[in-house]
């Protein structure tokens, strides 16, 4: 079977670190890997990317096509992407930008890169800005310093705290550009509906993994060196249902927050945050202290060496 230009790209650049010939000689390229919104499968693609600041840019121009590429399609469905950029890979979360957002960020994009322009000149559809944040708390450059596990639950704890506030934000920020909007008759002006739909799709994601890694795996492991934890187990499992099903609702009520109730919106996320809130500060007292002496990443087992081959005349008689 042929190799695909895509696959012939990708393994260039994963075999010289990060670097591609063709056309994409001294461009700015990463791979961008997205999980299908139907398949579930992962897909790699890829791409030229702009900086800005301390984000990276993706324009969705499929080459000026009338339809948006398919991975955009999947971040929407599945925010959380990976990323390799150079020889490194992380996790992102893919946001895309709205309103004057959009037009300022797709401006500084065409001044990098002119060729957006033209995608753009080609088609009627509006060439969506997607910003990759990344899904980590530490930078894009500089990695935290993790040493043990407590270290790595505190860091997964300040992401999703962080996570909550900023949904928060991006909310008030969406109902004061809606108050703003007073044309009567006509539609709410351009929010920030998609970026904290994604936002919360996202950590609603990071969420499930941490509490189902913890019920599954952290939990059971640390019962069987203290067995007199059992009800604070217990506890922490049934505040994962409750966490679970408040963001269940949130997602329910994020699906429409052009046309949500303020008031509303804002009972259900405080409420939300106030659970977390409690139930990391809960896990933190009682679990913490136990991870500290546990390294991080897991150290790997030794394997067991084998017997040296014996030789000389035991051998001989051995084989005999």
């Amino acid at each position: 079977m042929p190799t695909s230009f895509n696959e012939s790209v990708i393994k260039e650049f994963r075999a010289n670190g990060g670097k591609a010939g063709g056309p994409f000689e001294g461009g700015n390229l990463l791979l961008l890997t997205t999980t299908g919104a139907r398949s579930g499968a992962e897909r790699t693609t890829p791409l030229g990317y702009v900086r800005h600041g301390d984000t990276l840019l993706l324009v969705a121009s499929n080459l000026g096509a009338p339809a948006h590429p398919a991975w955009y399609h999947n971040l929407l469905a599945r925010p959380v992407v990976r990323v390799e950029l150079g020889t490194r890979t992380f996790e992102a979360l893919a946001v895309p930008a709205e309103g004057a957002r959009r037009d300022e960020l797709f401006a500084h994009a065409v001044r990098a890169e002119p060729g957006y322009g033209d995608y753009q000149e080609r088609t009627s559809r509006v060439l969506p800005v997607v910003v990759l944040e990344r899904a980590e708390p530490d930078g894009w450059e500089q990695p935290a310093d993790v040493r043990t596990l407590a270290d790595k639950l505190m860091e997964v704890h300040t992401w999703l705290r962080a996570q909550v506030r900023q949904v928060s934000a991006e909310a008030e920020a969406h109902f004061a550009l809606r108050a703003a909007h007073r044309g009567p008759g006509e539609p709410p002006g351009p929010g920030l509906g998609l970026q904290i739909r994604q936002r919360c799709l996202a950590f609603c994601q990071a969420l499930e993994f941490h509490h189902t890694s913890e019920d599954a795996h952290l939990f059971p492991g640390i019962a069987r060196y203290h067995p007199d934890l059992g009800d604070v187990f217990d506890r922490l499992r049934e505040e994962h249902r409750t966490v679970a099903r408040i963001q269940s609702e949130l997602v329910e009520l994020l699906a429409g927050i052009t046309i949500a109730e303020p008031r509303r919106f804002r009972v259900e996320l405080e409420k939300m945050s106030a659970q977390l809130n409690a139930h990391l500060d809960y896990e933190e007292a009682t679990i913490l202290p136990l991870l500290t002496g546990v390294p991080w990443p897991p150290v790997p087992p030794v394997p067991p060496q084998a017997p040296p081959e014996r030789t000389g005349p035991d051998k001989g008689m051995m084989g005999t």
